[in-house]
C-alpha cells in the first residue's frame, strides 16, 4: 500500500515540473516589466523636476509625455498584478495536485481550471505589457532646447 502512494506522489512531482517552469517564466516577465516600471517613473521625475524651469510652449510638451509616462505606469501596474495572479494559480495548481495525492481525491477539475485560469492572467499580463510598450514606442520624447538646463 505504501509503495502505490510513493508512486502517485513521485507521479505528481513530474506533472509539477511544468507549472515550476511556468513560473520561472512568470518570474523573469515580472523582473522585465519591473524594470520597465523603474525607468518610466524615473523619467516622470527628471520631467516634473524640471517642469518649473522650462518656458511655456516645452511645459506643455513636457506635461503631455508626463501623462503619457503616468498611463504606461498603470499599464505596467495591471501587468505585474495579472502576472502575480497567474503565479498565484499556478501556486494552488501545484498545491492542489499534491493535496489531491496526499488526500486520494479527484481534484483533477480543480487543477485544470487554475492552470487555465493562471494562462489567461498571463495572456492578459503580456497584452498589457504590449500596450505599454507601443504607448512607449510611440510617444514623442520631451527634449530640452539648448538654452535651458538638462
Amino acid at each position: 500500500m505504501p509503495e502505490s502512494h510513493l508512486a502517485e506522489i513521485t507521479h505528481v512531482i513530474e506533472l509539477a515540473v511544468a507549472p515550476v517552469f511556468m513560473l520561472t517564466a512568470i518570474g523573469t516577465m515580472i523582473n522585465a516589466v519591473n524594470a520597465r516600471l523603474g525607468r518610466a517613473v524615473d523619467r516622470r521625475r527628471r520631467l516634473e523636476e524640471r517642469l518649473f524651469g522650462l518656458p511655456e510652449a516645452e511645459a506643455d510638451k513636457a506635461r503631455a509625455e508626463i501623462e503619457q509616462i503616468g498611463r504606461r505606469i498603470h499599464l505596467v501596474y495591471l501587468s505585474i498584478l495579472s502576472a502575480v495572479a497567474s503565479a498565484l494559480f499556478i501556486c494552488l495548481l501545484i498545491a492542489g495536485a499534491f493535496f489531491g495525492a496526499f488526500l486520494a481525491a479527484d481534484l483533477s477539475r480543480l487543477v485544470a481550471v487554475l492552470f487555465v485560469l493562471g494562462v489567461l492572467s498571463l495572456v492578459l499580463s503580456l497584452l498589457f505589457f504590449l500596450r505599454e510598450i507601443f504607448l512607449a514606442v510611440s510617444t514623442p520624447r520631451h527634449v530640452p532646447s539648448q538654452g535651458t538646463a538638462s
